[in-house]
């Protein structure tokens, strides 16, 4: 009975560090400038209202899954229940979000190297045109992280585990040293007319809908499990989001970097300016090569275009974008790339999988081992949000309001 019962709980911890790594990455990075800008407390407000969202948004997926037989990814289930323009457009979502992120670690990883070594200011010449020191440690980076992806090491998406306990353990570290010394000037303002500013980065950060599935299949004959796996698997990263920015913004306040280990260096010295900016390259050259790997996968195998080409989609694209912000966003860059990656990517997966939740009540072929009852409101209320965020992203990259 003890061995049984060791085994299920095992298989629960598993289900739960998926999600946990799947959801903490990169984007945990740029939370407390988000946060900064638009008052500390518009974006606690910000952060718990998308966190109610997104934990329903899983128990959606979750009863999805549960309610169709046969294992599937988000591609097929969309395919399943909204047919193929469905699955075309969770399919768009899926790689929008990608090459959202590819550039944005792109772009950080280049100021990050940069800001160790004391260049972030520097200027170089590149065919005539005088660029910041940043971009040419971005460029070879990308030298090293597309070969790393042609090899096609397996190992980098294998690591997630050992990548996400690491990223927490640090980000608990630097918390934990930095939460004794918060202003607490710094934690006390609110702005309702910046309420949607956080929205994309925040999204972002919460990604890991492509989590689910795999988690069902991990907890085989335990599948029951699953509604509080995801809970407990979503609760983790929005505290650990909610300390780390309490931490950096209470510190740092308006000085608060875009990429938040950067301000902490500042203001704490050389060894936490080295320590957090190797944090920061460790979390996101990682997810630039998971990312980066499966993307080129999913061109080769899910599209059967040869390896060559489906490097190029891969890796290309995400520096032609790279380089188009360069020259058409003078500041905020990788800000402002999380957030529209949020702000549209997500949102739109999101709104996917609310309409694949209401099909799948009535076309599921399984009885699911939990089920989310009166839905209607939670699924309208979801939506409300949704298009707002996703408008007001849109708007505020045009330049139409701030």
């Amino acid at each position: 009975m003890s061995n049984k019962r060791g085994r299920s709980f095992l298989k629960f911890s598993e289900a739960i560090t998926t999600l946990v790594g799947t959801i903490i990455g990169a984007g945990v990075l740029a939370i407390p400038y988000a946060m900064m800008k638009a008052g500390f407390l518009t974006g606690l407000l910000n952060i718990t209202i998308l966190s109610i969202s997104v934990i329903f948004l899983y128990l959606y997926i979750g009863e999805i899954v549960l309610r169709t037989k046969g294992n599937y990814q988000l591609t097929g289930y969309a395919q399943r229940y909204l047919g193929n323009k469905g699955k075309k457009i969770m399919t768009l979502s899926m790689i929008l979000g990608i090459y959202g992120a590819l550039t944005a670690y792109l772009l950080g990883i280049g100021q990050s190297i940069a800001t160790i070594f004391g260049l972030e200011n520097h200027i170089i010449k590149f065919f005539g045109i005088s660029l910041p020191l940043n971009i040419g440690f971005s460029l070879l980076f990308f030298i090293f992280g597309t070969f790393v992806i042609y090899l096609g090491v397996k190992s980098v998406g294998k690591s997630e585990l050992v990548l996400s306990s690491t990223v927490i353990l640090i980000v608990l570290c630097i918390s934990l040293l930095l939460l004794p010394t918060i202003k607490i000037r710094n934690i006390i303002n609110f702005n309702i007319y910046k309420i949607f500013l956080p929205y994309g980065v925040i999204l972002f950060a919460l990604a890991g809908a492509v989590a689910i599935p795999e988690m069902k299949e991990e907890l085989e004959n335990k599948k029951r499990l699953l509604k509080k796996a995801i809970v407990i698997g979503t609760l983790i990263p929005i505290i650990l989001y909610i300390i780390f920015s309490l931490a950096v913004v209470g510190n740092c306040g308006d000085s608060t970097s875009e990429i938040a280990t950067i301000c902490i260096g500042d203001k704490f010295g050389f060894l936490m300016l080295l320590f957090g900016n190797i944090f920061a390259i460790f979390a996101m050259s990682t997810s630039f090569l998971t990312l980066g790997l499966a993307l080129k996968e999913m061109y080769n195998y899910d599209y059967c275009i040869n390896k060559k080409l489906s490097l190029i989609l891969a890796c290309f694209i995400p520096l032609i974008l790279f380089f188009l912000l360069l020259f058409f966003i003078k500041q905020e860059r990788f800000f402002n790339t999380i957030g529209l990656t949020g702000g549209i990517a997500m949102t739109l997966e999101g709104i996917m999988i609310v309409l694949m939740f209401k099909k799948a009540k009535k076309r599921g072929n399984r009885k699911p081992e939990y089920e989310i009852k009166r839905t209607a409101l939670i699924s309208v209320f979801l939506i409300i949000i949704f298009l707002l965020g996703m408008l007001y992203t849109i708007l505020n990259a045009l330049g139409i309001i701030f």
